[in-house]
């Protein structure tokens, strides 16, 4: 069963944080800045990445019958999700976006 995750942002400072139900902290990995041909994209004109770090995970949510269904990622997944699901928030100045587990696309193995 997931534990309160104790997140230390770039602020240098610790939060406790514990995702409810099927949800999911994630973190979005940074766009890359320069482009195949040496083209270095402004601030402005990077999109969103769709690629996330797994931070924290909920305990998961329960079937019609109350068995508890188990979290598809852990912490630590890489992840594919949809492009504007979820709610961002803010924790010391980081940026962190919480999604339900059923808007994770695609777990990202190296």
């Amino acid at each position: 069963m997931p534990q309160t995750q104790t997140l230390k942002t770039n602020a240098k400072q610790t939060v406790n944080f514990q995702p409810l139900g099927n949800r999911v902290l994630l973190r979005r990995l940074e766009a890359e800045e320069t482009l195949k041909g040496g083209i270095i994209l402004p601030e402005t004109a990077k999109k969103k990445q769709e690629k996330a770090e797994v931070i924290a995970i909920g305990t998961g949510k329960k079937d019609k019958q109350g068995n508890l269904i188990p979290m598809p990622v852990k912490e630590g997944d890489i992840v594919l999700i949809e492009k504007y699901s979820g709610q961002e928030i803010t924790l010391n100045d980081e940026e962190f976006v919480i999604v339900r587990s059923d808007d994770l696309i695609a777990i990202i193995q190296n």
